[in-house]
């Protein structure tokens, strides 16, 4: 008697539909993730309990370092152009279209009114190493932060502010800042801090 011959089924498992849901998930995240910002410098912010969350738009972020250096961040590219133009005009200078190209497309600054033209005709790398070594001058004598915080509230109504310091910045450098958006009658401001865990007991 012959020997009957099994057909073999295909072991080929068809991936078309898995290969298209990764897709899918992927560009999903995409268009709904935030990209954090790169920040000029490295800052430890204290710890609390408090989980308010500061608003995703309309926000200037000031930073200050452990030596008392203030750097600030706007979101909206528009508010950059115009603030960096005001505050050119009240310290007499002036900005060509490539420099205010440039500082339309930077995150944060913190650099001397003096020195802006001077910082963006460096290359990108260049700036990100000069940069952190600068800050925007928050003294009795020259406090030009006092300057761009009264004009980027002026170009934007909306605008929150949100100040995120070093745990270990000395408590009169952020006196200082805090005295100066009082000058200014901006005393409505966010404090950015880690959050806190809690040990139940």
């Amino acid at each position: 008697m012959p020997k009957i011959k099994i057909k073999r089924k295909s072991t080929i498992i068809d991936m078309t539909a898995m290969s298209d849901v990764t897709v899918l998930l992927l560009t999903f995240f995409m268009l709904t993730s935030t990209f954090v910002q790169k920040e000029p410098i490295l800052v430890s912010a204290p710890s609390s309990v408090s989980e308010i969350k500061i608003p995703d738009t309309n926000i200037m972020q000031i930073l200050v370092d452990k030596q008392g250096r203030v750097f600030m961040s706007l979101d909206k590219q528009e508010d950059r152009i115009a603030v960096l133009e005001a505050v050119g005009k009240e310290y007499g200078i002036v900005f060509n279209a490539k420099e205010i190209q440039k500082f339309k497309l930077a995150n944060s600054f913190g650099v001397p009114i003096q020195k802006m033209k001077s910082f963006l005709a460096l290359e990108q790398g260049e700036q990100d190493k000069a940069l952190p070594t600068l800050g925007i001058p928050c003294d009795s004598t020259n406090n030009q932060f006092k300057s761009w915080v009264k004009q980027a509230c002026l170009q934007n109504s909306d605008l929150r502010i949100a100040i995120k310091a070093d745990q270990t910045t000395p408590y009169p450098v952020i006196k200082n800042v805090m005295n100066s958006l009082q000058d200014i009658r901006e005393n409505r401001y966010n404090l950015i801090t880690s959050l806190k865990t809690v040990k139940e007991s």
